[in-house]
């Protein structure tokens, strides 16, 4: 509604969502165990949407994009080398800021705190890659808004900076490593949830660049 330029109180935005959960559900396919489980996770999602609400400034600008799928062939912007494949992706949101575009993604998350940015190294440049090749512009910076879903809902925002060379260097290299990878079979570095028990994440990762 922000992004048409309509003004909802968390209330109505509430109520749309109760109207429209049976629609959704259906659409999606989901399945409940009980009529119970159903009505807690339905609650539980009106709560977090509520509380992010709240927690969005009021000046927030209006959204350039909303949910916006995203499609451009791939090639490394430091050497040229053309993959022969398109990279797509879903934007979640992107801000108009005062420093320029500032590209969103939406979590949610069982607690607090600041993420591991490595955990989302790959998604946040594979996001900036497509915004720059689509947009012409470079962003201002990339933004991972979580929504935590404690007893009392609360939101974070935690803003990470713009991408650098580096970051596309490890991002080919990645992509590479991951093609190659399917023709021989191996299996190679992939950032995910483990970063975060791992002693190498902020050692060894942070220094390889293919």
């Amino acid at each position: 509604h922000r992004q048409l330029g309509i003004t909802l109180e968390a209330e109505d935005v509430a109520k749309r969502m109760v109207d429209g959960w049976d629609e959704s559900v259906a659409a999606e396919g989901m399945r409940f165990e009980t009529e119970a489980d159903e009505m807690k996770l339905k609650l539980q999602a009106v709560d977090l949407v509520v509380a992010y609400l709240a927690h969005v400034p009021e000046d927030e600008p209006r959204p350039l994009a909303v949910e916006a799928t995203m499609e451009a062939p791939l090639v490394d912007p430091l050497t040229d080398e053309d993959f022969g494949i398109p990279l797509l992706g879903i934007v979640d949101l992107v801000l108009d800021g005062q420093e320029g575009p500032v590209i969103t993604d939406f979590k949610t998350a069982a607690r607090g705190g600041t993420p591991a940015e490595i955990t989302h190294e790959i998604q946040l440049s594979s996001y900036a890659y497509l915004f720059r090749q689509l947009d012409g512009r470079k962003e201002a910076g990339l933004e991972i808004r979580s929504l935590i879903k404690t007893k009392c809902p609360k939101i974070e925002f935690h803003r990470y900076k713009a991408r650098s060379n580096n970051h596309f260097k490890r991002l080919f290299s990645v992509i590479r490593e991951y093609l190659d990878a399917l023709d021989s079979g191996r299996f190679n570095f992939r950032p995910g949830w483990g970063c975060l028990m791992c002693d190498f994440r902020e050692t060894h990762c942070r220094r390889w660049c293919g």
